[in-house]
């Protein structure tokens, strides 16, 4: 089969597509035929050695996949055919840049009816990380007042749908030519961050949801008992620290693989109360060009691989 991997740290020409070995599934487990992997952020960092997750290379990228189970191993949850989707193995190596993946069949979940391979890829990894920071961590529930940092992003655009779909007010940070966008997802109100001191602009929100490391300037617009949620700050002890001697909540958020979380995303993608942007797509053997792309922050929602 094809996978995408590196030998080395290093640019986005680092990345290569090979000829490897065909995975076997193992009790539980599944083997994917991917239709379609998602780029991510996090990617692009690991890549370039900004930040060594997975250790020295040689490995393979990529996490969120979507494709169709095409064999089980002994007691596993799906069968052959089966439409999937998931983020299998994180923050541990999956190499979902590539034409099979085997996972454990409790890290993925049916695919939305509604959506092609190439947008169900889109959702596992920034929509589980917007579910289990704003529902899991914050509790996120009818009439809550919530900030979004990055709300154009891949994690951000998923957080703003899911807070509303939960009944929450949402406050919006983006640029100005990126508030149709999120007003369309259900923005209540939009700042442009890059005008507006956001500081002075928002008071007494109940959640901010931060994917931007705005911890300590985000605390003061926080009411007593309200809950900071940080995914790029997420081990920050000494921020945690502030966060708690100020009277608010800290919740430090690291995505993981969660079947049930999924199912309760694809519900509401069914629903059509979420729905994932996805900016541009690019063939396997491109992933190089995606990763450029995803590096420049030019990105409005996401960046998906397409695997033939």
């Amino acid at each position: 089969m094809r996978a995408v991997k590196q030998k080395s740290f290093g640019g986005p020409e680092v990345l290569e597509v090979v000829e490897t070995e065909r995975p076997t599934p193992l009790g539980g487990e599944v083997l994917v035929r991917v239709r379609a992997s998602a780029v991510n952020p996090v990617d692009v960092a690991v890549r370039s050695g900004a930040y060594p997750l997975l250790g020295e290379p040689p490995f393979g990228v990529g996490w969120d996949i979507s494709g169709v189970v095409e064999e089980v191993g002994p007691g596993a949850r799906f069968k052959p055919g089966d439409e999937v989707f998931g983020m299998p193995f994180f923050p541990r190596a999956a190499t979902g840049y590539a034409e099979y993946v085997a996972v454990p069949g409790r890290q993925v979940a049916r695919k939305p009816a509604t959506l092609d391979h190439v947008h169900a890829a889109a959702l596992p990894l920034a929509a589980l990380t917007a579910w289990q920071g704003l529902v899991d961590a914050a509790g996120v529930g009818e009439g809550d007042r919530v900030l979004v940092h990055r709300a154009a992003g891949g994690v951000g655009h998923f957080a703003i749908q899911i807070a509303k779909a939960r009944g929450a007010h949402v406050i919006a940070l983006a640029s100005a030519a990126r508030h149709d966008f999120v007003r369309e997802l259900g923005a209540d109100e939009v700042i442009d961050y890059r005008t507006t001191d956001f500081t002075e602009a928002v008071k007494d929100v109940d959640i901010v949801f931060d994917s931007n490391s705005e911890g300590d300037r985000s605390l003061s617009v926080l009411r007593p008992g309200g809950t900071l949620v940080s995914i790029m700050q997420h081990m920050d002890q000494e921020l945690a620290a502030r966060v708690e001697a100020a009277g608010r909540r800290f919740a430090g958020v690291s995505v993981e693989p969660d079947y049930a979380a999924l199912e309760a995303i694809a519900a509401l993608v069914d629903e059509g109360r979420v729905r994932p942007h996805v900016f541009e797509t690019f063939p396997l053997a491109e992933a190089a060009a995606a990763h450029e792309l995803v590096a420049s922050g030019r990105v409005q929602g996401k960046v998906v691989l397409t695997v033939d």
